[in-house]
């Protein structure tokens, strides 16, 4: 399906087109007047956490936020990026061509000098499988800028831009979990790490569809 055959929310509807047609969300980076889709501008977590908006359109959130976070973020419930709204998030899933695009890679040549990477551990590589987490309770991290998210109300696996299978959601889980057990072996008592990181994992895999 094509990007502009997907029915776009609204709220996104309001937002400026790239050069070639596509809508920018509001945390994009404009540099040197176009805008940069890797790049988070100045500023959008700040305001994102202190006015309550959504991520993608920029307008204000309502009793629920929606987070697209890889598997490893279904996991430990950390997200690095604040919530949108349901139908933006959804939008974003079905659209976005490196969610959407397995075998992309990140591009991180010529990034602007003052691109920032996120805090937390990044993973560079493309998950695979997406989950579309809707929940009612986030927080901010109390060190860093990271959300921590709820209990979901509402969870949605995709991979290419669709639902994603069973076995797509615990082949991008396995391949990811090597990276969260050397976190917990740096750990200060690494056999308590490793025991809560398989309490999480257990956690995760209920939300793995049938």
């Amino acid at each position: 399906m094509k990007i502009s055959d997907i029915p776009l929310p609204s709220r996104m509807a309001r937002l400026p087109r790239d050069k070639h047609g596509r809508v920018v969300p509001w945390f994009v980076a404009w540099v040197d007047g176009a805008p940069d889709h890797r790049v988070v501008g100045a500023g959008k977590l700040d305001d994102a956490m202190r006015f309550r908006v959504c991520w993608l359109c920029g307008e204000h959130l309502g009793a629920y936020g929606a987070f697209v976070i890889g598997p490893m973020c279904a996991i430990n419930r950390i997200s690095a990026e604040p919530p949108s709204h349901r139908d933006c998030a959804l939008y974003a899933v079905e659209a976005c061509p490196f969610l959407t695009t397995p075998n992309m890679r990140r591009r991180d040549s010529n990034l602007p000098e003052a691109a920032q990477e996120p805090d937390g551990i990044m993973i560079r590589r493309n998950p695979g499988a997406v989950l579309l987490w809707v929940s009612r309770d986030w927080k901010l991290h109390p060190r860093h800028q990271l959300w921590t998210v709820g209990d979901p109300v509402e969870t949605r696996w995709y991979a290419e831009g669709r639902a994603a299978t069973r076995d797509e959601v615990l082949a991008s889980m396995a391949s990811g979990l090597p990276i969260l057990r050397a976190e917990a072996e740096q750990d200060p008592r690494p056999a308590d790490a490793h025991a809560e990181l398989d309490a999480q994992y257990a956690r995760a895999l209920e939300l793995v569809p049938t």
